[in-house]
């Protein structure tokens, strides 16, 4: 994500640096995770936004130069809000257990998915598709492209995992992690397609390739 003119902070043109800017920024990401259930991302606007938040349309612009950007900083806001969350449950789990902390991780994604306004087309930023409207992402400091979301993910849990385990998060940690990632979200989009809740039976066999897979590392 790139902003215009200042520095960027995730995407956003300028961050907030007062309270008041800060509730008035949740807001506006908040009405765009109720309206991307309601009205799916091609008719989201930034003037639909600003409408159902209650705030200028001046306000939308101070913080992003269109809707890909409010969208982008919304799957954002959902990562760190998913991070925190297995934090919580892994701070109970025992070390050695690394099961029960794989549990945590796909729990707390599958409440997130039955509970979060707007993630079921956002979640980490994988459901907008790539030709929709706004500006494509830009490249890093370095030249480098910006991860893909399940990288971002990927990266997020390889530190949570390494510490929980108590080893180092390396580069082959780092790599099963990402397989497992990429292969949970490929079924829990299967699970998910035309069942609300998600297809229990789905959900129980990713659970289980998951666990299998990740054995031949953690074990």
């Amino acid at each position: 994500m790139h902003g215009v003119g200042a520095d960027t902070h995730d995407g956003l043109r300028r961050a907030p640096v007062q309270r008041r800017s800060a509730a008035r920024l949740a807001r506006i990401l908040d009405a765009c995770a109720e309206l991307l259930d309601e009205t799916g991302y091609e008719e989201l606007s930034t003037r639909a936004v600003a409408d159902r938040a209650g705030v200028p349309i001046g306000s939308v612009y101070r913080f992003f130069g269109n809707k890909r950007d409010m969208a982008d900083a919304l799957a954002r806001r959902n990562l760190d809000s998913y991070v925190q969350r297995v934090e919580r449950r892994l701070a109970a789990i025992p070390a050695a257990d690394w099961r029960s902390a794989i549990d945590a991780v796909l729990d707390e994604y599958l409440a997130m998915k039955r509970t979060v306004p707007g993630f079921g087309l956002v979640d980490f930023g994988t459901r907008i598709p790539a030709g929709a409207p706004g500006p494509a992402p830009a490249p890093t400091p370095a030249g480098e492209p910006v991860p893909d979301p399940n990288h971002r993910v990927a990266d997020r849990l390889t530190t949570l995992l390494a510490a929980q385990l108590r080893r180092a998060p390396d580069a082959a940690l780092r790599r099963t992690v990402l397989v497992a990632v990429e292969a949970a979200d490929a079924l829990f989009q299967l699970a998910f397609r035309g069942h609300p809740s998600g297809d229990p039976d789905v959900i129980a066999e990713t659970r289980e390739l998951v666990r299998a897979y990740l054995a031949r590392t953690l074990d």
